[in-house]
């Protein structure tokens, strides 16, 4: 099987075919051939921007009020005009993450039979070729375990290895210094002029260091040269005054530099390794072997693209570089979560609109969608803690725009906390946004049941989200329900019955907005009930609960995007928001729900069977996890292959093509990445609804197969395999107690989980093995 590793084998022209590297922190896409290389480098809390306070009208009940009235009169026009009034601050010194820096390496020789991959199990790149008959290997790594990138290159023969190396800033604010013959340092700072002044954004500092066998170093201009060596070592560190409260960060380079040269690069790689490996070794994938999986990966894509679609390795292969992107990304001491490109930065997003940032109605999300359930809960930590934070700010926003009690962010956030609407009501007044990202909680919680969890950061972050919208929503005269509003359904439009009015953005109480506050008030509730606290919040989530609006049916047969059967302006649009309620969220069950499940997959169908749809990688995974909810395995996996041969880059990463939302080119946004393999797992495990499901939507095109350490809600793991299509076997690890219903298609049994203790069962589900975990 060819799942452990990306490989090639010719150069990497650019970015786009580079292979990535990351720590938590610090992040590196390798590319480049022989003769020259690139590393592309990045750190999460280089971000332009800063902390500001974004003012309201000064009247927010009052505003909010004729706002309401008018849409409740179903003036359209007249509520959006006095929104955007009260509700669309000016554009400020938002900021982005941005790139640091380039460090550039030339080699000046020619060679051949050059591959590069990219290891899953050691989670390092690997450069080959051979020149004048003799083996040359790059190696390079981001070690979380010692914090720095490291690389070294070796050759068979001796003094075969030389190079120049030097650093290119990335923003306008950077210097390079050569401080000795083998140390490069280097300062910026993070500034750019489309999301904020040009003038504000955090300081770096990095050095590099080459220490060689044999040979000499010595200093170029801006750069240093390596000649004749028999083998080099890079080490490369960066830190940033991020949140900084002294100048002690500008020392942290040298420190780590030293201490990685005393420990010598067989020490750091077999650390590096040691750590990563205990959070990837958790889950094992087989989908089967076949020929194509000897081939290397571009071209295994491009058969993808071409309609052979008979790869099953290549999923696997996928699903395991999101497990490895995760950990690259999101450790659980991160000092900020993945934004729109996790750790990485092709540089397109952060120069246009768009914003390399914290996008809160789908992106952010779904970068820890696979979290979980592919045994990674420690880094889903840096999202929790960022929650927290964003929820302290957001009391802020809830005072200045609705004058309401609690926490509200929107459609985007980013370093600073920002929780404000966005500067366009179209898109920005979606009232969820915070609410959407905080389920995380609920999720991180429901999977691992930790009660320090619960009490300490879950509950008291939702509690005050619960009291915002209890504060916020009004009744509709009409019909009694409590609703929301003006909100959108995320950057949808829709059409009233006067079509001359034109396409309409914002209205009262949309789906995903209903959906959202159903799951908050309940998760409340019921976690308040079983901490014994807050009893007269407990009252007022007993009488909201019955009077949110139920999910619709509109006329179509489709799920009901809004309150009102509207008629959708955008047909083709690439948010499907109101499916929440089905992934990830479970109001919506084929079990529990038919006749809504019916209508969620003719929203679907009816997506999809427009020409025009905005065919984007978020898209592919929403049509992935909905029919793999639906039990329509088929179907989910054909927008996962969709997915991998259509828009991935060479390298796997997943991108937004040109033309969407005033894209130009094909832009790189990781969420594909995260959410398609959160789409290859919900094929083979479900748990929500109070069921592990068992290969609850396996494609025929998998009819054998097997899986290790997938993660169920309850704080269980499960291994499984099957033949033909049919069970055959089954584990589940018991972290906590809880009974539990064991499901593969129509059969079910119900077990009584204890801690410590292992289920083995056969295919008819039943327990032929019981024994204590040995740990």
């Amino acid at each position: 099987m060819n799942h452990a590793k990306l490989w090639y084998n010719g150069a990497a022209a650019d970015w786009k075919q580079g292979l990535p590297i990351g720590n938590g922190r610090i992040g590196a896409v390798i590319h480049g051939g022989v003769d020259s290389e690139i590393w592309s480098m990045t750190e999460i809390t280089y971000w332009s921007g800063k902390t500001e306070r974004i003012p309201g009208s000064g009247s927010a009940k009052e505003d909010l009020e004729r706002m309401r009235e008018s849409f409740f009169k179903g003036d359209y026009n007249e509520g959006d005009r006095l929104a955007k009034q009260a509700l669309q601050p000016k554009k400020q010194n938002f900021g982005t993450n941005l790139s640091v820096c380039d460090v550039k390496l030339r080699f000046g020789q020619q060679g051949e039979n050059l591959i590069r991959e990219l290891s899953l199990e050691n989670a390092t790149v690997q450069v080959s070729y051979t020149h004048s008959g003799h083996k040359i290997t790059r190696e390079t790594f981001a070690t979380h375990a010692d914090g720095i990138v490291v690389s070294r290159m070796k050759s068979e023969q001796a003094g075969a290895i030389s190079f120049s190396l030097g650093v290119q800033g990335r923003t306008g604010d950077f210097a390079t210094v050569i401080t000795d013959e083998d140390t490069l340092t280097f300062h910026g700072q993070a500034t750019e002029d489309v999301h904020s002044d040009g003038k504000c954004g955090v300081f770096c500092e990095g050095m590099l260091k080459v220490v060689a066998v044999g040979g000499t170093v010595q200093s170029g201009e801006n750069e240093i040269v390596v000649s004749d060596a028999d083998e080099a070592i890079i080490y490369f560190a960066i830190h940033t005054d991020y949140r900084k409260k002294d100048d002690k960060w500008t020392l942290e380079c040298d420190k780590e530099i030293a201490a990685a040269i005393t420990k010598g690069y067989e020490r750091l790689k077999e650390d590096h390794i040691a750590d990563y490996r205990e959070l990837y070794a958790r889950v094992a994938i087989d989908l089967g072997d076949t020929e194509s999986g000897k081939l290397p990966t571009d071209e295994r894509m491009k058969l993808f693209s071409k309609g052979r679609h008979e790869d099953a390795d290549l999923i696997a292969l996928f699903f395991q570089y999101g497990r490895y992107l995760t950990i690259a990304g999101s450790r659980a001491d991160s000092p900020l979560p993945l934004h729109l490109q996790g750790i990485w930065n092709d540089g397109e997003a952060n120069r246009m609109a768009w914003s390399c940032d914290y996008h809160l109605d789908v992106n952010t999300e779904m970068n820890y969608y696979p979290t979980e359930i592919s045994n990674l809960a420690e880094c889903h930590v840096p999202l929790m803690n960022y929650i927290e934070q964003l929820s302290i700010a957001g009391r802020q926003a809830a005072q200045d725009f609705y004058g309401s009690e609690g926490w509200v962010a929107h459609v985007f956030s980013n370093a600073w906390g920002f929780s404000a609407p966005g500067w366009e009501t179209g898109w920005g007044l979606n009232v969820t946004g915070g609410l959407w990202i905080a389920t995380h909680l609920k999720e991180h919680y429901e999977y691992g049941l930790d009660h320090a969890f619960l009490t300490k950061q879950a509950y008291p972050i939702m509690k005050e989200a619960a009291i915002f919208f209890l504060d916020y929503m009004t009744v509709h005269p009409g019909n009694g329900w409590l609703v929301t509003g003006p909100s959108n359904s995320p950057e949808n439009s829709f059409y009233t019955s006067n079509r001359e009015e034109g396409a309409q953005q914002l209205s009262m109480g949309s789906t995903m907005d209903q959906v959202l506050v159903r799951d908050l008030f309940t998760f409340c509730l019921e976690a308040a009930e079983q901490l014994q606290v807050d009893e007269e919040l407990q009252a007022k989530l007993k009488q909201a609960i019955p009077l949110l609006p139920p999910l619709q049916i509109g006329k179509r047969g489709q799920l009901q995007e809004w309150l009102e059967d509207y008629e959708e302006a955008q047909p083709e649009h690439r948010h499907l928001a109101h499916l929440f309620a089905l992934y990830p969220g479970n109001q919506i069950t084929p079990r529990k729900t038919p006749e809504l499940s019916a209508a969620a997959r003719e929203t679907l169908l009816g997506r999809m069977q427009t020409d025009e749809l905005e065919d984007i990688e978020f898209t592919a995974v929403l049509f992935a996890t909905g029919f793999s909810r639906l039990f329509d395995g088929d179907r989910a996996l054909r927008h996962i292959i969709h997915l991998i041969g259509e828009l991935c880059f060479d390298n796997l990463l997943t991108y937004s093509k040109a033309g969407v939302a005033g894209a130009e080119t094909n832009i790189f946004v990781i969420d594909g990445n995260y959410g398609g393999t959160a789409a290859v797992a919900d094929l083979l495990l479900q748990s929500h609804a109070g069921e592990i499901h068992l290969l609850p939507a396996l494609p025929a095109a998998w009819p054998r197969g097997s899986y290790r350490g997938l993660r169920a809600k309850g704080n269980a793991e499960v291994d499984v395999a099957w033949e033909n299509g049919k069970l055959t076997e089954a584990t589940i690890r018991a972290f906590s107690a809880g009974d539990a219903i064991i499901r593969f298609g129509e059969q079910a049994v119900s077990i009584a989980l204890v801690p410590g203790q292992v289920y083995k069962l056969d295919q008819e589900l039943q327990v032929i093995k019981q024994q204590a975990a040995h740990i």
